[in-house]
């Protein structure tokens, strides 16, 4: 078993807790008002080393150390953090029933995309979304109503794949034509065989339940060329999601999307009206996987006794959630629509 260096993230000017601030990419002391780069935060032992990294294999058998677990007590989820936070409430479902421990077991990922936006960018995001929505509840927008803002690292399996194989579809063309005595209608059909190979790289798959998959794939695009070396440091002032879905159900939901967007790559080629996909002979095959964590803010808002979670895409504010209707709202924009129409109508009665 691979050990990692142990990272206390202590400041190297004063030796208070430092945290990572997104904005500036480096880390900040709210006490000393220091900034230090990684490699500074190296150099004075507060950040695994990248010399003695590269004296490490990189694989799937490194072990998360010396980091807390918050284990909630009323949805199960479990959240690991640094001393730098304290974990008192959970970020899916807003219980402050949680009990502290320590992480037992983990693998560590190899990858990751720290941060680029702040906890404010995600208050900023939750308020331009519900000013666009008219029918949203005037009281749910009263940011006195978000009860929690956290900075959480999502765990995900990536997958190198490449696709192999053939389709075939049932293929129409219809042309339509008259003359003075007949309309006509002539429809072609074709039988497409298409073959062709495909290579995929990095394909994401959860690695938490905690997320609906839809959910998790409406965060994205993210920007995977952001991609660094997994450091300890990266997690300070943030949590981490602990991953409980493993890596083989990670390649089954990862080879489910290529073959949908596969499909669609191959249907697109098909140069008719349209196309019926009869049979499907393409093999998704795992050329390499990896372990990453990418940012996620986590939006808690309370509204009349009742819990609503926002995430939103710590790297490029892409903020996604359900947003309640409001009946007021929904009267009164029916009574607008109604009257708006009526004066038309009158307005196109009384001209003609």
């Amino acid at each position: 078993m691979i050990k990692l260096d142990v990272l206390d993230n202590k400041c190297p000017g004063c030796g208070a807790k430092i945290t990572f601030n997104p904005k500036i990419q480096k880390w900040d002391c709210e006490y000393c008002d220091s900034k230090f780069s990684l490699e500074e935060m190296q150099q004075y032992n507060n950040a695994s080393s990248a010399k003695a990294n590269k004296k490490k294999k990189i694989n799937k058998d490194k072990k998360l150390e010396k980091m807390d677990v918050y284990s909630c007590k009323n949805c199960g989820a479990e959240i690991m953090a640094d001393e730098t936070v304290t974990a008192t409430f959970c970020v899916y479902c807003g219980s402050t029933a949680i009990l502290k421990d320590k992480i037992e077991d983990g693998i560590a990922p190899t990858l990751i995309i720290p941060f680029k936006k702040v906890r404010e960018d995600a208050i900023t995001a939750f308020t331009n979304l519900t000013k666009k929505k008219i029918l949203t509840p005037k009281e749910f927008k009263d940011i006195k109503n978000i009860e929690k803002v956290a900075g959480v690292y999502i765990p995900f399996w990536t997958y190198d794949l490449l696709a192999d194989g053939n389709m075939t579809f049932l293929s129409t063309d219809t042309r339509m034509w008259s003359d003075y005595n007949y309309n006509y209608t002539e429809t072609s059909r074709y039988n497409v065989n298409m073959y062709g190979k495909l290579e995929y790289s990095k394909v994401l798959a959860d690695a938490s339940t905690r997320f609906a998959d839809d959910l998790m794939d409406s965060l994205e695009p993210f920007d995977l060329s952001d991609l660094i070396e997994y450091n300890h440091a990266y997690l300070s002032g943030f949590l981490a999601e602990k991953y409980d879905v493993s890596e083989d159900d990670g390649f089954a939901r990862a080879t489910e999307r290529t073959m949908k967007t596969c499909k669609e790559l191959v249907e697109a080629k098909v140069k008719h009206q349209s196309n019926v996909l009869e049979t499907n002979n393409m093999n998704i095959t795992k050329v390499d996987s990896g372990y990453i964590m990418l940012p996620v803010f986590m939006v808690n808002i309370n509204y009349k006794g009742k819990k609503y979670t926002f995430a939103m895409n710590g790297q490029t504010g892409k903020l996604v959630g359900n947003i309640p209707v409001g009946v007021k709202e929904t009267i009164m924009w029916t009574i607008i629509i109604f009257l708006g129409f009526f004066l038309v109508i009158s307005m196109i009665v009384y001209l003609v």
